[in-house]
């Protein structure tokens, strides 16, 4: 008997998951669901974030500057966190107001 039962439950349980799916051989390729857009090239993605990485500080800063602002925020570890997913420019002017240089 529980095997029976169990059999009409995998029985139901394949019904309803085939039930919403169309097939998708019988599909023409204009609509069928496409990748694209999914995925990213190595190379593309690395210009990306090259490129935002580059306009994070602005160019009237010095590297020294930067340093000393960076030790500024590291005192502090919601700053510090700030600075590694948002950048320094933006953590230290959340944190501590406008940059004084």
């Amino acid at each position: 008997m529980k095997s029976l039962t169990l059999l009409i439950f995998c029985c139901m349980i394949a019904a309803c998951l085939n039930a919403g799916l169309p097939d998708t051989k019988s599909m023409s390729p204009a609509e069928s669901p496409r990748d694209d857009g999914v995925f990213v090239n190595r190379d593309v993605a690395s210009a990306v974030v090259r490129q935002k990485r580059a306009g994070t500080a602005p160019a009237d800063l010095t590297v020294a500057q930067l340093e000393s602002l960076k030790e500024v925020c590291e005192a502090n570890l919601a700053c510090e966190h700030m600075m590694d997913v948002s950048g320094i420019i933006a953590a230290y002017t959340a944190y501590y107001g406008p940059i004084p240089y």
